[in-house]
This record gives C-alpha cells, sequence and structure tokens, in this order.
C-alpha cells in the first residue's frame, strides 16, 4: 500500500520506515529538512505538494515536538500544541481539498491523555486527565478524528507510552546516574512509568495497519513499572554504589510544570485492546527490556 508518513525522520519513524519498506509498502515522508528520494520512499516538504502524490491508502501521523525538549514555557507549549495540533488539521484539511481518501488514519497520541492516576489501571475506556499535557492530547486527537468525517477514513488514535531503546529516547537520559554508579529516580520513586520498547511500538503500527482498530489504542507494554522498579532491575545489570533519589522539590525547580506532568506523577496504563486482538508483545516485562538494551 501507499502510506503518507510524518514524522519519519524522528526518533519512532526512524526504526518505522525500514520495517514498512521490509514489508513491501510504498512511503511519502512529510519533513521540513530536504532528503533525498530512494525508490521506495519519497520525501515532501510541504503539506501542498500532495497535491501531486499518487493516491494514499494510509496516513501515519507521529510528527511532534518532543514533550521533554525544553521547559514547558508560554511560548515552548505554543510549539508543542503547534507541531501536534495545527499540523495534524492542516494536514486533513490538505488531504480533502486535494482529493486523498484513505481508508485508514493512525494519528499520534500520548499516555499523558489520562494525566496523574496514581496506581489506578487504566486502559482506553478511561476519561480523560487535566493538565496541559492531558490537554494536548485532547486537542491533538480531536484534530485527528476529524478524518473520519472529512476522508472517510477509519481513525485510530495511538496513545504512545515512554519509548525505551539503547539507541535513543527517554532511556539514555534515565541511565545516565546509573553511568557513574549511582541508582536514582524522581521524587517518591512510586509513580508508575508506562513504557514500550520501540520494536514492539514499531511491531504494533504495523499490526494496527493490517488490523484496524477504530478510536483509542494505548501502545504501551501489558506490565508498567514504577521508577523505584526500573532502578532495582537496571542496578541488577549495571553495578551502583549510592543510591539518591532526586528530590522532588529540585526537579520543580530545575525543569517547572514540566516535571511534574512527565516526571513526579505517573500513569499505569495498559494496552488493553492490542491484547484482546491477538498482539503478542515481544519485551512484555521491564527486565527483558532492559536486558536487551544493556546487555552487548
Amino acid at each position: 500500500m501507499h502510506i503518507l508518513l510524518t514524522g519519519g525522520t524522528g526518533f519512532i519513524g526512524q526504526a518505522l520506515v525500514p520495517h514498512l519498506q521490509a514489508m513491501g509498502h510504498t512511503l511519502t515522508v512529510f519533513s521540513r529538512q530536504r532528503h533525498s528520494d530512494t525508490s521506495a520512499v519519497k520525501f515532501i516538504k510541504y503539506l501542498d505538494d500532495l497535491a501531486q502524490v499518487e493516491t494514499i491508502d494510509t496516513v501515519i501521523n507521529l510528527a511532534g515536538e518532543s514533550l521533554a525538549g525544553g521547559r514547558w514555557t508560554k511560548r515552548y507549549k505554543q510549539k508543542l500544541r503547534g507541531s501536534r495540533i495545527d499540523l495534524t488539521q492542516d494536514l486533513v484539511h490538505t488531504l480533502q481539498r486535494s482529493g486523498h481518501r484513505p481508508k485508514l488514519f493512525i494519528s499520534g497520541s500520548a499516555i499523558g491523555w489520562y494525566g496523574d492516576c496514581g496506581e489506578q489501571k487504566v486502559d482506553e475506556s478511561h476519561t480523560a486527565g487535566s493538565g496541559f499535557g492531558a490537554e494536548l492530547c485532547k486537542d491533538w486527537e480531536a484534530a485527528a478524528l476529524a478524518a473520519k468525517e472529512a476522508l472517510g477514513s477509519t481513525v485510530t488514535t495511538i496513545r504512545i507510552g515512554v519509548v525505551l531503546d539503547k539507541n535513543g529516547g527517554a532511556f539514555p537520559q534515565i541511565f545516565m546516574p546509573f553511568r557513574f554508579g549511582l541508582a536514582n529516580w524522581p521524587g517518591s520513586g512510586d509513580q508508575y512509568l508506562s513504557w514500550i520498547h520501540r520494536s514492539d511500538l514499531v511491531a504494533a503500527i504495523t499490526f494496527l495497519l493490517q488490523h484496524p482498530l477504530e478510536g483509542a489504542v494505548n501502545l504501551t507494554a501489558p506490565e508498567p513499572a514504577t521508577y523505584k522498579m526500573l532502578a532495582r532491575e537496571i542496578s541488577k545489570l549495571r553495578k551502583t554504589w549510592v543510591t539518591m533519589p532526586a528530590p522532588a522539590f529540585a526537579m520543580r525547580l530545575a525543569l517547572g510544570e514540566m516535571a511534574d506532568e512527565l516526571l513526579l506523577s505517573g500513569q499505569r496504563v495498559l494496552p488493553t485492546k492490542l491484547v484482546a486482538n491477538g498482539f503478542a508483545f515481544q519485551y512484555p516485562t521491564i527486565d527483558k527490556t532492559l536486558q536487551s538494551i544493556l546487555t552487548p
């Protein structure tokens, strides 16, 4: 099939593109940066270029500035919203104007939708939380859902957890203190981290191409871990000599609102729809994931 991919040069996209190529799909990748076309991948720099693109069967919309890319100032919040909500709205409108009617529209979202849930287990039926992150995700998903009426597409919004991999994403920052023998976690460490190995994330997205599911789908591993659990499992693989949590007040001082929403709060999110529809995780537990990341 012919797939339009936004965010194809980002952390997830870099792993997804070769996987889709290996499956025999043809790709058009929207990127603000210039790239050379290949036999299977065509790059476009402007959405208006979609008017010259062959019929698009599926959209995978993953574009968005990193939530952890800067302090959440008013200006950076606008950048986060623009790179997600405004882009998704423009994408739907441009596809409609260009005459494209993709059957499937898979659009990014995040587990920030749920807000701080404490120890409560939540699935896709749970209501949205509060805070900037939750509002961002709600508006992002609403922009994507417009594709159902405008394009006649089946719309899937994928609520992605913290993506772990040895080659980027959140793990290098999480692991940094452990490099120096320091076992570390934010605040109390009892807050849940809902994570997913990048390989499973890519596999889940391709699973949804073959088994479309309408509405929200959690892309998280089936066994969330607290930060203390994560630290304990890392310490089994890398020797640590000192345990020194990062105090909540210090994190708030350094990172402001972002500390409360991304690090000091927790979501215990379960991939109920994926599991119910037969998806099998290669890395379902945090110990197996860390072994794959930290074992040479």
